[in-house]
């Protein structure tokens, strides 16, 4: 007699809705992860789209500094913090899987984790706060952009940049085996 190994599922699990009827995530959103997703106006010419601004109300800070950030085509960078700056990142062109854990002790988020994908056919403007560690990897076919507009400029002599493996025991997400949605 054939029997199914241990924990194979035999019919399929009912999917949850991700988003209510207006399109806003139903997710617990990391405390202080600011994402707004922009809509570019096209006319016969090409189209246009906002990056940053201070009406939105999303953040306090000035941009101070921006840069633009080219990813290839399965390339990883993770997993980065910032003690005292938040990032603020446009995404431009490709397509992105971001992950973003919180590890700050007094969030009443502390060890959550946010993954979400964007691209240039759903294009964001998040806000990372300090404490939260974020990563990206392009799972698109060609090169991907984002630009980053930080609170505070880059300190040459000083960054306030830090680092973990990629691989490690604090973060349960492997960018390799993304969770299914």
């Amino acid at each position: 007699m054939n029997t199914p190994p241990p924990n194979h599922q035999r019919e399929p699990a009912k999917v949850k809705a991700s988003v209510y009827a207006d399109g806003t995530l139903r997710a617990q959103i990391i405390d202080g992860l600011n994402i707004k997703r922009l809509r570019p106006v096209e006319d016969h010419r090409g189209h246009i789209v906002e990056m940053f601004s201070e009406a939105w109300g999303m953040t306090q800070h000035s941009v101070p500094y921006a840069y633009h950030v080219t990813l290839r085509s399965g390339s990883i960078r993770a997993w980065l913090v910032h003690k005292e700056q938040e990032d603020r990142i446009f995404i431009s062109r490709g397509t992105l899987l971001w992950a973003f854990f919180d590890d700050r002790v007094d969030s009443k988020t502390r060890n959550l984790l946010n993954v979400f994908t964007f691209s240039e056919e759903n294009r964001a403007l998040f806000i990372i706060p300090p404490g939260v560690y974020h990563g990206v990897k392009n799972i698109g076919e060609q090169a991907s952009v984002f630009i980053n507009m930080p609170s505070k400029p880059y300190n040459h002599s000083d960054p306030d940049k830090y680092r973990l493996p990629l691989k490690n025991d604090l973060i349960p997400f492997d960018f390799d085996e993304p969770p299914l949605a």
